[in-house]
């Protein structure tokens, strides 16, 4: 399966699965074709901690010209860790979703 990493602001690697960006593309017409702008949110975007969930990052950018009328692009990322087989912990940052939004403020 393919999927595309991108470093953000402050260095940590995230990755986009196809299957998550099919969600995308499927759940969020504004967002068909526009996957760079995706990855971009992520590499220039304000970062926010979820509340209920520490491990959840709401990552939001400007972006316009979506066809829905929004300015912004926001991105869901979850944090953790993985366990490779020689008991290494490495980072897993992936994608679980996103979506164009009006943002009065970004």
């Amino acid at each position: 399966m393919r999927r595309w990493t991108v470093t953000d602001r402050d260095g940590r690697i995230i990755y986009l699965t196809e299957e998550r960006w099919e969600h995308i593309e499927i759940r969020h017409e504004e967002l068909i074709g526009r996957r760079e702008d995706v990855l971009n949110s992520l590499h220039f975007g304000r970062r926010r901690q979820e509340r209920r969930d520490p491990q959840r990052f709401r990552y939001r950018h400007p972006c316009g010209g979506l066809s829905n009328g929004s300015n912004s692009i926001t991105v869901i990322v979850v944090f953790g860790f993985t366990q490779l087989d020689d008991g290494t912990e490495v980072a897993n940052n992936f994608v679980t979703t996103a979506w164009g939004e009006t943002a009065p403020e970004i």
